[in-house]
């Protein structure tokens, strides 16, 4: 079974910090790109930060550069994206997401074949 679970959302004040965690059960998770996306309400979902499985190379949509930061731990299957100086428009829900053993990092929904529900991030004034 497949599976991709997403935590540490909660409620936070602008400027403050939160670290969302996914941990996945799931076939050679280190060879596979994870992904961040987000969804805000009434709005559709976009790409946040992307890891890829060779090199430690990272990405980040330019709304959330410099504040956010991804990063992996393969022996524990887990992707973590650390959420610093946030802002009330980063409130929505927070996915992960696996791609392909072995294929490049994107900010496409459609290249990631694994999802998890979603974690909530709300970012008040």
């Amino acid at each position: 079974q497949v599976q991709l679970v997403e935590s540490g959302g909660g409620l936070v004040q602008a400027g403050g910090s939160l670290r969302l965690s996914c941990t996945a059960s799931l076939r050679s998770f280190s060879n596979r790109p994870m992904g961040w996306f987000r969804q805000a309400p009434g709005k559709e979902r976009d790409f946040v930060a992307a890891i890829a499985w060779s090199g430690g190379s990272t990405y980040y949509a330019d709304s959330v550069k410099g504040r956010f930061t991804i990063s992996r731990d393969n022996a524990r299957n887990t992707v973590y994206l650390q959420m610093n100086n946030l802002k009330p428009e980063d409130t929505a829900v927070y996915s992960c997401a696996a791609g392909p053993q072995l294929s490049t990092w994107s900010q496409r929904q459609n290249a990631y074949d694994y999802w998890g529900q979603g974690t909530r991030v709300t970012v008040s004034s």
